[in-house]
C-alpha cells in the first residue's frame, strides 16, 4: 500500500497499451454502504485506482454535481473519519486497487495531521489529494505522509506557472493530477486542449504517471486523454449516472458506464 502502490498501478496501464481509469465517488452518496459496494464494483470492472471524496461544507473546487453529493453525505453524518473507516472495511472485503482520499484541508486539520496520516495508512489508504492546500503550505502534511509512506498528490492547472509546475512535480508522490481546465469540476462536451502544454511541462520534471481530470465523461474523452497522459479521472459524470440509477441498481449502472469508458487498449501517453 501507499505511494509506490499508487504509482505502480498507474504505470501498468501504460505498459499494457491502454489508458488508466480512476473513478471518483463521494462516500455517503447515495449512502455509505452503497458507496462501498460501488467501489468494489469499480474494481470488478477493471479500474486502476479510486478516489473517495471526503464531503466538505464549502467545496470551492467542485461543480454542482459533486457539491450536491457532498451535501447529501454531510446530511448523513459522513466525516473524514467515516471515510478512513470505510477504506478499512473495503480492504477487509477484498479491495486491492489503490485508494486516494480527495477533499479539503480543514477536516484534516480538525482531526489532526498526525492522527489522520497514521490512521489512514493503517486503514489501507494510499494517498491524499487536498484541493485547497497550496504547495508552499503543504510541508507539514507532506512530511507526515512520507513518514507513513502515503502519497500527497498535487493538483496542477493550465494556469500554473512553470515554477509551480516544477516544484509540485518534483515533490509529487504517486502521480500528478492535471486539471484539464480552469474553474470547477463537472462533465463537459470536450476536454480542454490547454492541458497538453501542462502535461508536457510536468513530464519535464517528473517520471511519475500523469492523470487528467475535470471534464472527463465519455470514451472519446478517455481516448483524448490517452494521447498524452497515463490515466483519466472521472467524477461528476459518474455521480450523475449513479444518481439516475433506480434504488438498488447503482452498482450495475455505474459498472456498465465505466466498462464503456475502459473499452479496449488504445495506446496512451508514454513517458520518456
Amino acid at each position: 500500500m501507499g505511494a509506490i502502490h499508487l504509482e505502480r498501478a498507474l504505470i501498468t496501464p501504460t505498459t499494457d497499451g491502454r489508458v488508466g481509469l480512476i473513478p471518483f465517488v463521494t462516500l455517503g452518496f447515495p449512502d455509505v454502504q452503497t458507496s462501498l459496494d460501488l467501489i468494489l464494483e469499480f474494481q470488478r470492472v477493471g479500474v486502476d485506482a479510486v478516489e473517495i471524496g471526503v464531503p466538505f461544507t464549502d467545496p470551492l473546487a467542485d461543480g454542482t454535481t459533486i457539491q450536491r453529493a457532498s451535501a447529501h453525505a454531510l446530511d448523513q453524518g459522513v466525516t473524514l473519519r467515516t471515510c478512513i473507516e470505510g477504506v478499512a472495511e473495503l480492504r477487509k472485503r477484498g479491495l486491492a486497487i489503490p485508494v486516494v482520499l480527495m477533499g479539503y484541508y480543514n477536516p484534516i486539520l480538525a482531526l489532526g495531521l498526525e492522527r489522520v496520516t497514521t490512521e489512514a495508512a493503517s486503514a489501507g489508504v494510499d494517498g491524499f489529494i487536498v484541493a485547497d492546500l497550496p504547495n508552499e503550505e503543504s510541508g507539514p502534511l507532506r512530511a507526515l505522509c512520507a513518514d507513513s509512506e502515503l502519497a500527497l498528490v498535487p493538483l496542477l492547472a493550465p494556469t500554473s506557472t512553470e515554477e509551480r509546475i516544477r516544484e509540485a512535480s518534483e515533490l509529487a508522490q504517486g502521480f500528478v493530477y492535471c486539471v484539464s481546465l480552469t474553474g470547477v469540476t463537472g462533465a463537459r462536451v470536450n476536454v480542454s486542449d490547454q492541458v497538453v502544454g501542462l502535461v508536457e511541462s510536468v513530464r519535464k520534471n517528473t517520471k511519475l504517471p500523469v492523470a487528467i481530470g475535470f471534464g472527463v465523461s465519455s470514451r472519446e474523452h478517455v481516448e483524448a486523454v490517452g494521447k498524452y497522459a497515463d490515466a483519466a479521472i472521472i467524477g461528476s459524470a459518474l455521480l450523475e449516472a449513479i444518481a439516475k440509477a433506480p434504488p438498488g441498481q447503482e452498482s450495475v449502472q455505474a459498472g456498465g458506464y465505466l466498462k464503456k469508458l475502459i473499452g479496449t487498449p488504445i495506446g496512451c501517453g508514454v513517458q520518456s
